[in-house]
Order: structure tokens, then C-alpha cells, then sequence
């Protein structure tokens, strides 16, 4: 069975009640992600977390991350990684090859819950565009070329979908950023890096939390604010006991 994405773009009315921001990578990295909204005062009754994908993989709470997933105020969009765990579950991908790629959190689990878990998955989309005009602003895991129009469109060939999913042209280098004249900021992750780095249009803000030098991101895009904080900061500070909101 194929990942058929019904929308594959989402758009969002700006926030005028609260705040918005967006994560890089979890990674299952959830206690970071306890202490940084402890830290911002995240409001869910009015602030909205965005999210690049990839929550899953290598780090330690995977199944809490998917979680998140339950929750009316977190919005992401899919990752290579959740698009490899629906693979999985589709029969269209080995069991083996993901736990490669850091899917082993997965290996106790029987196809049924597997498949549990791919379901809300298959319903991500690829993009979210929050806000219009001058305050928009993009989100999606990888790299896009082209507008903000042919974003919208959602008219992705199986080439682009990929790109949006896996490619790394323009963080390494060898993506011509003048191919994205007329993309609004665009939030990505995907490529970890050792600090938020924009290229183009894209602000890349995976700053590799799983790793053992690395930290988690948010950011909040209107207020050019950002926060940063290793899982071992993060526990040390008493994270694990945090309450998610």
C-alpha cells in the first residue's frame, strides 16, 4: 500500500491570539523539548508549536514523540524518517534497512502496532504555510526550489516530494539559491547543523539534538527569538519530571 498524502500543503491563519514556534529535528529527544517550553512559558491554550519532522529515531522517547501527534497545539510536518516508518509498516521497506537510519526503538514492535502508528503519519503533509504576505512564513523537512506560488500549488512530482523529503543540495552547497526567488522564509531541518544557518530562503534549525554535541532548537519566527538545549542540560535541569502541556 502507497503513502498517498491527501493535502499535501496546510495553510494556517496567522496566530493573532498567541505565539508561533517551530522545533528542529526531535528525534525523540522529548525531555529537550520539556525543558524549552518550560523555559518559553508555552501557553497551549493560545501558542502553536510547528514542527520540521523527524520526530522518530536515535534518540531515546520515540513513542513519545509520536505522542505529540495527539496534541491540538503541535503541527508537523513529515520527515524522511516518519515517511521510512510508514515504508515499514507499507511492506515497501525492510525492517532492517530502518534500523539503520536509527529505527531500532522499533525492533520489539509487532506489525499491528506498527501500522498503529503509521496511520496519523500518512495524514501529514509536506508543507505548512503559516500566516500571508510579508508575516508568512514556510515549513517543511528538507529543501524546496521554486516560489511561493508553486509551493502552494501542491502539485509535487514524485522528484520534488522526494527533495522535500531527503534533499540536501542547498545545505551542502550545491543547490543555487537563486532557484528560490519568490519563497517566503522557509523553516527546515534535515541537515544537522552546529548553529541555525539560513541559506536562500531556508532557515535550517536542526541542530543535531540526538547527537552527543548536539542541542534542540526553537525558534520563534516573527520575534527573530531562539532557544537551544542538549538532553543532557535539559535532565540535569530536572526535565524528566516537566510535564508536557
Amino acid at each position: 500500500m502507497e503513502t498517498v498524502l491527501v493535502n499535501p500543503v496546510q495553510h494556517h491563519s496567522a496566530n493573532a491570539n498567541g505565539r508561533d514556534f517551530v522545533v528542529g529535528d526531535l528525534h525523540g529527544c522529548v525531555d529537550a523539548l520539556r525543558y524549552l517550553l518550560s523555559v518559553i512559558a508555552f501557553d497551549p491554550s493560545r501558542d502553536r508549536l510547528f514542527s520540521v519532522g523527524d520526530l522518530v529515531d536515535r534518540g531515546e522517547h520515540s513513542e513519545q514523540a509520536l505522542a505529540l501527534l495527539d496534541k491540538p497545539w503541535f503541527f508537523a510536518v513529515l520527515g524522511n524518517h516518519e515517511d521510512t516508518l510508514c515504508g515499514v509498516a507499507d511492506g515497501r521497506m525492510r525492517r532492517e534497512w530502518w534500523y539503520g537510519i536509527g529505527g531500532t526503538w522499533a525492533m520489539g514492535l509487532s506489525d499491528e502496532r506498527l501500522q498503529e502508528y503509521a496511520e496519523p503519519l500518512r495524514t501529514l503533509p509536506l508543507v505548512r504555510v503559516v500566516g500571508s504576505g510579508k508575516e508568512r512564513f514556510n515549513i517543511l523537512h528538507a529543501e524546496f526550489f521554486g516560489t511561493d506560488a508553486e509551493l502552494d500549488a501542491g502539485n509535487f512530482s514524485v522528484e520534488t516530494r522526494a527533495r522535500l523529503l531527503w534533499g540536501r543540495e542547498l545545505a551542502l552547497g550545491n543547490g543555487d539559491p537563486a532557484r528560490q526567488r519568490g519563497l517566503s522564509l522557509t523553516y527546515c531541518g534535515h541537515t544537522p547543523m552546529r548553529d541555525i544557518k539560513q541559506i536562500g530562503s531556508q532557515v535550517y534549525i536542526d541542530t543535531g539534538a540526538f547527537s552527543p554535541d548536539g542541542k534542540l532548537t526553537i525558534v520563534q519566527p516573527q520575534a527573530l527569538l531562539r532557544w537551544s538545549i542538549s538532553v543532557e542540560e535539559a535532565r540535569a535541569e530536572g526535565a524528566a519530571a516537566l510535564a508536557l502541556p
